[in-house]
């Protein structure tokens, strides 16, 4: 069983954001006209082996762009291959809290994500603490973006050292998903994860050919249970990031776990 970690179902106010130019012209894309229909995401995910795939919201200072609803009615279309992770307003911490026990409890959501950039907070930002003790609460993992940013937005706040450090201290219990790698800074981003039992590494927005080294040598070795895959779809086809998989020359257990197993056992599926 393949399982992807980090996927969108997008929606044209997603698609038509001006942070996503720089993106879209970076992987050569052009934003759609309609929106697209969530057959599209379903036929990509088939094309490419994809047995399950972890939806996300997005909300933005200036509103959802993927709201939680969305993500939910995509999720009641096909539960047997998507599951859905919450996105709140990190600036009303008392409402983004009610907002992501209301996504866990009623729409079985399996987690929270935020993507620092957008806010300009790193993840060590007082705003996030109390989503951190209620996802403890809740049994669920924190999933964030670490490393550079595509879109024109600082990439500072993606930093693993000292941001994510922080956090892994202050909350010992809290389940921690960072994706996207962390590149420039994946031999940070590898460091927490081996000093860290919940912190965990997802491959999205990255195809297997363009993994850097270090994260490979750990993938081989002693991360093989902390390293699970993920796309970024629609930034990224399934079957791009997975075209070359087998050149990362992972043995049989190693491959299990990174395609499937530690994605299961992270977020409970």
């Amino acid at each position: 069983m393949i399982v992807d970690a980090w996927m969108q179902h997008p929606t044209l106010r997603l698609f038509r954001h001006e942070m996503l130019a720089s993106l879209l012209r970076w992987t050569g894309q052009e934003p759609p006209t309609e929106e697209l229909p969530l057959s599209a995401t379903i036929a990509a995910m088939d094309a490419g082996g994809i047995d399950f795939g972890l939806l996300s919201a997005w909300h933005a200072p200036d509103g959802a762009l993927i709201a939680n609803d969305e993500v939910a009615g995509f999720v009641a279309q096909h539960p047997d291959r998507l599951g859905g992770l919450a996105a709140v307003d990190l600036r009303d911490p008392v409402r983004a809290v009610r907002e992501l026990r209301r996504c866990v409890g009623e729409l079985g959501f399996k987690g929270l994500r935020v993507v620092p950039w957008l806010w300009g907070w790193p993840p060590n930002d007082r705003r996030y603490y109390p989503l951190y003790a209620e996802c403890v609460e809740l049994g669920v993992p924190f999933c964030t973006q670490v490393g550079h940013t595509g879109p024109l937005r600082t990439s500072e706040t993606g930093r693993p050292i000292p941001y994510l450090d922080d956090v892994a201290l202050d909350f010992p219990e809290l389940v921690v998903v960072a994706g996207h790698i962390g590149y420039p800074w994946t031999e940070e981003m590898v460091a927490l994860a081996r000093k860290y039992p919940n912190v965990h590494i997802d491959t999205s927005a990255y195809t297997a050919r363009r993994y850097p080294e270090e994260l490979v040598r750990y993938l081989r070795g002693d991360g093989r249970a902390k390293v699970m895959f993920g796309t970024n779809w629609p930034m990224i086809a399934p079957d791009r990031a997975l075209e070359h998989v087998d050149d990362l020359q992972l043995d049989a257990e190693a491959c299990r776990r990174f395609l499937g197993a530690n994605a299961r056992a992270v977020f409970r599926l």
